[in-house]
């Protein structure tokens, strides 16, 4: 159980992938988000009131959550003193940081005495199984990505949205840390060892009634020579029926790894499709969700008419622009 309101940390983020943990609690529990703490240097905001520790539980937080996700996973030693504020300010710590909170130095010790509580969300649980390859029942779809960071949380979200909308019975499965703090329960797929990711992907979707859908949370990408691991785990376990790719127009590399670019999306389809065929070989692509933030409105209707033509399938931008074309491809399977 995670106490709010939140005070999200933005540490010293020098851009906005790397804060995604804060952006996707702001966009899809922003009841639940008091505001902001940012260090000297921030080149990020949340568009949210910035407050010191003290500040901000004086107004009723109860956790500061950090909200930022560098790679690795490491809590930063310039984030440290920020943390034993906030525990002085009496505001249990939350984090989705591989560095367990207990390994900063004294920090346990000041939060005990503190009466706070130090809640790590990147940790799964004990006694995963291997995966099985079993076939379960109930229906699964698995956004995915050319990239890491552009969209694949954010789409799952909207999609287990417009279902509702439709009538469906769905859920979103969480499989990383600030899906994990929206929905209130998964796993943190990036946390568990190889030999258990796809059994952990199993578990995060189990049996279900036969027209259930499960709306997997991708992680990483096939494509990335440092988390392309965890995304075949993911893919293998969570056995889809549909898959969703997920797509950054603006990105020709990966982020922060410029001696790789993005695939082709008809490789990418390819690839996809390929790899979940080991568990589920009547998988299908129902869509591209496309992240178009840096484009105007004429350049967005553009490019999606120009794929949708070009490689027939449904596109979409889970936040600009309507779902019902990939919606009807998803029903109709």
């Amino acid at each position: 159980m995670v106490h709010k309101p939140y005070l999200l940390f933005l540490g010293d983020a020098e851009h906005f992938s790397q804060a995604k943990t804060a952006f996707g609690l702001r966009d899809w529990t922003a009841e639940a988000c008091l505001g902001q703490f940012s260090l000297p240097g921030c080149k990020v905001s949340l568009d949210l009131p910035e407050f010191k520790p003290a500040a901000a539980a004086a107004k009723g937080a109860a956790s500061l959550v950090i909200g930022i996700a560098p790679v690795g996973g490491r809590v930063s030693t310039t984030w440290i003193p920020a943390l034993f504020e906030a525990v002085a300010a009496g505001l249990d710590i939350v984090s989705g940081m591989h560095t367990p909170l207990a390994e900063v130095p004294g920090l346990a010790q000041a939060a005990g005495a503190r009466g706070v509580r130090l809640v790590d969300v990147r940790r799964p649980p004990a006694g995963l199984p291997t995966g099985s390859g079993r076939k379960r029942s109930g229906k699964r779809l698995l956004t995915v990505g050319t990239d890491c960071a552009l969209g694949k949380k954010y789409t799952a979200l909207a999609l287990t949205n417009a279902l509702h909308d439709h009538g469906v019975d769905a859920d979103f499965r969480a499989t990383g840390q600030t899906g994990i703090l929206i929905a209130g329960s998964g796993i943190p797929l990036d946390a568990v060892v190889s030999d258990f990711c796809a059994g952990a992907a199993e578990c995060i979707s189990p049996d279900a009634a036969p027209e259930h859908w499960d709306i997997v949370e991708g992680q990483g990408s096939l494509f990335h020579p440092a988390y392309a691991g965890v995304t075949l785990g993911l893919v293998h376990g969570s056995q889809p029926d549909a898959l969703v790719l997920c797509h950054d127009p603006a990105r020709t590399r990966l982020f922060a790894f410029p001696d790789f670019p993005t695939p082709p999306l008809d490789v990418a389809i390819e690839r996809y499709l390929e790899a979940a065929r080991l568990t589920n070989l009547a998988v299908r692509m129902v869509g591209i969700s496309f992240n178009t933030s840096a484009l105007d409105p004429a350049a967005r209707a553009s490019l999606l008419a120009d794929t949708e033509q070009r490689l027939g399938l449904p596109c979409f931008d889970p936040l600009k622009t309507p779902l019902d074309g990939v919606v009807q491809r998803i029903l109709a399977l």
